[in-house]
């Protein structure tokens, strides 16, 4: 029998003590023998729930216990969830997270105690829930130079666009109905302006690449300033909105990394990516592009992917299998050098000038410039980022909306 502990009883925790309990058998068959949620550990207690004898209060009773083999941190957050995890690989317990805050921070330092202690640090479900993308890109694809991984990663954004496009409802009333919901958080921030993807976008590129990536240099953007504007222009140019994350290796080895919602045609992959549900598409450079598709997001998906990592620990017990990536940073191109097309929102009145300024010319035949309402839509001509930037600049609130063209 494999003895495991449970940090945090919350809604991943409770997912994991859910799998172990539903899927006991097909686990024990998978793992080669049974395994057993022997502690839960949680500032509450939970009176009347069938596992309240397993808990416990105090993060040492696990520690201390030797025959704790894998512990499954579902806490959350960069303070105690990283002092825990910390001192469980140096006591070499494997650890199994769905904490992409702390992978993406510490994961370089993590990943290097557990394979010094000869243990495992697994994180599959800290990106894309239950899309087994991360085992996918070390295992599947390990003959493979991956040369770009482009993904919906944020089950929370895709779903407010999804309804804005599909129900023609604006911003705040689909943020409030994501919240009700349970999708949204109270506080949304970390969905909606793009920091959560970006943190699974840092662990992407870093298993991709080999070299830790620094999620504070990626370039991120969210989805506060799409507008149902954005997307009847889109619906009439057979485009769709998403918040894509992308990080590609560029040929000088340099690794070009964003955050940003696009504006995509329809034909492409991502488009019809709905919903809740997020999808990865990963570019190697013998195989060619390859989608992922799946819930991104919720408690059983989520914690499906954990347990499956608990099963792999269990399999590999005393020696370290997960290889992640080294202590070399990874060197960033500046997305300001970066060559891209745009859609941009102005008002009538200000259209031409607007549309000048970019095209220098007012040519809606060669912008493709739309009139909808009191506002004109048009593409501008392919140019370097820092220079649509800087026009941009010059032109002020003139200048309504801007959207990225994929």
């Amino acid at each position: 029998m494999i003895n495991i502990a449970v940090l945090g009883y919350g809604t991943v925790g409770s997912g994991v003590v859910e799998v172990f309990g539903s899927n006991q058998e097909q686990i024990s068959r998978n793992a080669g023998e049974e395994i057993y949620v022997k502690y839960i550990l949680d500032l509450r207690d939970f009176p009347g729930d069938p596992y309240e004898a397993r808990v416990v209060h105090d993060f040492n009773v696990i520690l201390e216990d030797d025959g704790v083999s894998v512990v499954c941190e579902t806490m959350g957050g960069v303070g105690a969830a990283y002092q825990f995890t910390k001192q469980a690989l140096a006591a070499g317990k494997s650890v199994c997270t769905s904490n992409k805050e702390l992978v993406a921070r510490h994961g370089t330092e993590l990943l290097a105690l557990a394979a010094e202690k000869h243990c495992n640090y697994m994180f599959e479900a800290s990106v894309g829930g239950g899309i087994p993308i991360l085992r996918t890109i070390q295992d599947s694809l390990s003959a493979e130079r991956i040369e770009a991984v482009t993904g919906i990663l944020n089950g929370t954004t895709n779903y407010i666009l999804y309804k804005m496009e599909t129900e023609h409802a604006d911003y705040c009333e689909v943020l409030k109905q994501a919240q009700e919901l349970g999708y949204a958080e109270r506080n949304p921030e970390a969905d909606v302006e793009g920091h959560d993807t970006c943190r699974k976008t840092a662990i992407l590129a870093a298993l991709a690449t080999g070299k830790t990536v620094d999620a504070d240099r990626i370039h991120t953007e969210g989805i506060t300033g799409i507008t149902l504007a954005d997307f009847e222009f889109a619906s009439r140019k057979n485009r769709t909105i998403k918040l894509l994350a992308s990080a590609k290796v560029q040929k000088d080895g340099r690794l070009l990394a964003m955050v940003a919602p696009f504006m995509l045609p329809m034909g492409h992959p991502l488009a019809t990516v709905g919903d809740v549900f997020n999808a990865v598409m990963v570019t190697g450079n013998m195989l060619g592009d390859t989608l992922f598709y799946g819930r991104g997001a919720g408690k059983l998906p989520t914690a499906s992917a954990v347990a499956a990592d608990v099963i792999d620990c269990a399999r590999n017990l005393g020696r370290t299998v997960m290889g992640g990536w080294s202590a070399e940073k990874a060197e960033m191109a500046d997305t300001a050098e970066m060559d891209s097309r745009f859609f941009v929102r102005t008002g009538v009145s200000a259209a031409e000038d607007v549309e000048k300024a970019f095209w220098g010319k007012y040519d809606p035949a060669v912008s493709e410039g739309i009139l909808f309402g009191e506002e004109y839509g048009f593409f501008t001509p392919v140019m370097k980022e820092k220079d649509f930037n800087e026009i941009c600049r010059k032109l002020g609130d003139a200048v309504s909306g801007k959207i990225r063209l994929m």
